[in-house]
């Protein structure tokens, strides 16, 4: 199991201080993934509800502020040689699928076969209209078309692709990433449609477990998930040990210790109780396990890192 933590692309920590301190103390540390989040453009009022919070607000919404996530990955990728670097997750529709093909293409190259893709379709409906996207309605269909155009142009020596949303042939796709036969790809969601793109697509299947639609929030919850996607696998005819199991630990703004279903919420309580829930994981089959730093100041963000790595992760 390897464990990882967020970098902040919003908020009070998304400067060149924030982004270098977390990343290198995070690699000196021995985490083994480096996250990175994904908005192009917060518009400034939208309709649509945050999918990750009981409230339905974004936290930290109202700034606008983002960094570019590919380009914060891209800086991530030069000045560490360790840890794994996710995409969590990027929003597949936001950008064009052979420009995002060979920007990971490239970051695979420059980190030396350390990128792993998070993706997701998104839900801002607002932000798909300020980025010239295919349209909101139709993003599930072309988030699936996109990923199939990813693996045809990493993998085949003369890729070609016509679709209701992709259409390229006679080029060439050089270089290939240095990961065969590609880089994986993490499939973020909880819902229907994201298990059935882990089954078809996916190398792996990465929810965070504050959706208040699908909590995972507890042990319960979190078997009776991977249950459900395993008996979903093996009815599509794929073996459910060839898909990696990733978890996002988010509780942001959330403090009471115990979920509306009458048990402890996972990683909250003692260092022990923590270690206890790490070991629940790595029993379920969890490989890639990662968690919220985030805080006000940096101080307080590298000592929660510190307090993990020398207080939970030997236990």
């Amino acid at each position: 199991m390897k464990f990882g933590f967020g970098l902040p692309t919003r908020g009070p920590l998304a400067n060149l201080e924030g982004v270098r301190a977390m990343a290198l103390r995070g690699e000196e540390l021995g985490y083994g993934y480096l996250t990175i989040p994904d908005h192009l453009v917060i518009p400034r009022t939208y309709n649509h509800e945050y999918p990750y919070s009981d409230s339905g607000e974004m936290p930290g919404g109202g700034s606008g502020d983002c960094l570019d996530q590919l380009t914060v990955m891209t800086y991530a990728a030069a000045i560490t040689t360790k840890p794994r670097l996710l995409t969590s997750v990027i929003v597949i529709p936001h950008r064009p699928a052979v420009l995002t093909a060979k920007m990971f293409s490239t970051i695979d190259v420059l980190s030396n076969g350390r990128v792993t893709v998070g993706v997701g379709a998104g839900w801002m409906k607002e932000e798909f209209e300020a980025l010239g996207t295919p349209p909101h309605a139709e993003r599930g269909k072309v988030t699936n078309e996109y990923i199939r155009a990813f693996k045809e142009l990493w993998t085949q020596e003369s890729p070609s692709m016509q679709s209701d949303y992709v259409d390229f042939s006679d080029v060439i796709f050089e270089p290939k990433p240095i990961q065969k036969p590609h880089p994986p790809i993490f499939v973020g969601g909880e819902s229907g449609p994201a298990f059935r793109r882990v089954i078809e697509l996916g190398d792996g299947w990465y929810p965070i477990g504050a959706n208040p639609k699908n909590r995972m929030d507890t042990r319960e919850r979190y078997k009776a998930n991977v249950e459900k996607l395993h008996a979903q696998a093996e009815a599509h005819g794929r073996d459910p040990s060839s898909i990696t199991l990733a978890f996002w630990a988010n509780w942001a703004g959330i403090t009471d210790p115990i979920a509306d279903d009458g048990n402890r919420r996972l990683f909250m309580g003692s260092s022990e109780e923590i270690a206890s829930d790490v070991e629940f994981f790595r029993e379920m089959g969890v490989s890639v396990l990662n968690f919220n730093f985030l805080s006000p100041t940096l101080n307080e963000a590298l000592e929660k890192m510190e307090q993990y790595a020398s207080e939970v992760l030997p236990l």
